[in-house]
């Protein structure tokens, strides 16, 4: 059913093009359709920095629900750790690698807390 919902924005525009009978209008509804699908339209936008410190949830860190298993909760921290490595930015500017080595640090907490907070009876 989630794979349907990504595409819905785009079937819809794209038989709105087609009901148009013109080409451009099938494409135009497509694009529209794949922004729609992306959130363009709603004004909920995620943000683009993690919560720091310790008073932040490691779920919301690992961008998680606190419900899942523990296979899910490893493929977050292996995702996040892909977009927050340090190494990926070994060449940048000294404050890039200084934040990403502030979120790695957050993220391998979070992990961590989350670890402990399961093994715990």
């Amino acid at each position: 059913m989630k794979a349907l919902s990504q595409w819905k924005g785009k079937i819809i525009g794209g038989l709105i093009g087609l009901l148009l009978r013109r080409p451009v209008f099938i494409l135009l509804g497509v694009v529209i359709g794949h922004l729609y699908d992306k959130g363009a339209f709603s004004g909920k936008r995620k943000p683009d920095t993690l919560p720091t410190g310790d008073t932040a949830d490691p779920y919301i860190v690992l961008d998680v629900a606190e419900g899942a298993d523990m296979e899910a909760i490893d493929a977050a921290y292996r995702r996040r750790m892909s977009e927050y490595h340090p190494d990926k930015v070994a060449n940048a500017a000294p404050e890039i690698k200084e934040l990403a080595e502030r979120r790695a640090r957050d993220i391998n907490a979070a992990y961590e807390e989350i670890r402990k907070r399961r093994q715990q009876p």
